[in-house]
């Protein structure tokens, strides 16, 4: 099998990647595809959002309140993804702003401890998608936030690619660097899968994504070097946040 050759199996492997959905184990081999699998983050994203989109509209049907609801979401995609994404959000913050040099800010990120930068863009990130959430729930968007899941996800590949790895370990040096062939599937999926939901709405929705997604990326490089399975976690994070607020200014 040729290296950008695509395969079934990197759907299920960008599962376990990016999701703690409860998953059939995989062959060791399967994770030698893990650069090739990036095409398939933005299904992932899919996986964690759709089940979230689903616990709100059962909430507001049983009569709950919006905001009820927009916290649910936020909750089922949190346990759905183990936190992953804002645990990359958190440690970058601490990182970025608390050290120094390159060394000690990594070091500071594969801190387990959070500190205050962390605690801080933690709140913030939660609060910024909460209320935008509860925008667009009073506003009838509820399947909305099922595209900004598939193109932030599809972000990712794309620093993956376009930066060197800041340190020799983790799980971003682990997976490696995908090849263009692979990064442009996954954006073309993601594309093609938000015009279907959302029509041309899309596309200015990719245009603040990426630009999000650069912020992330030149000060990651500026920062530390590079980038790190924390940095592509608040790549995504970063990216859906100015999705939504997109989203909230179309429908206002």
């Amino acid at each position: 099998m040729r290296k950008n050759d695509i395969s079934l199996v990197d759907i299920p492997l960008a599962l376990v990647l990016l999701t703690r959905l409860p998953l059939p184990r995989l062959s060791k081999g399967s994770f030698q595809r893990q650069s090739q699998a990036v095409w398939a983050f933005p299904l992932a994203g899919l996986a964690v959002t759709l089940p979230a989109c689903l616990a709100a509209g059962c909430a507001m049907t049983l009569g709950l309140p919006e905001g009820l609801a927009a916290g649910l979401f936020i909750l089922v995609q949190v346990l759905l993804t183990g936190a992953m994404h804002e645990d990359g959000l958190a440690d970058c913050a601490d990182g970025f702003w608390g050290g120094f040099d390159p060394a000690r800010r990594l070091e500071i990120m594969k801190d387990s401890q959070i500190g205050s930068y962390g605690v801080l863009a933690l709140i913030i990130g939660i609060g910024f998608r909460w209320q935008a959430l509860l925008l667009l729930l009073e506003s009838g968007d509820l399947w909305a936030p099922l595209a900004l899941s598939l193109l932030s996800r599809a972000m990712m590949p794309v620093l993956m690619n376009g930066l060197p790895n800041a340190r020799q370990s983790g799980l971003s040096q682990s997976v490696g660097r995908p090849s263009r062939r692979a990064v442009i599937l996954g954006l073309g999926l993601a594309v093609v899968l938000s015009l279907l939901l959302l029509g041309f709405v899309t596309f200015a929705l990719v245009a603040a994504l990426a630009l999000a997604s650069l912020g992330v990326g030149l000060l990651a490089r500026v920062k530390i070097g590079g980038q790190t399975g924390d940095v592509l976690g608040a790549c995504q994070q970063v990216s859906e946040i100015s999705g939504l607020f997109i989203l909230v200014a179309l429908s206002s």
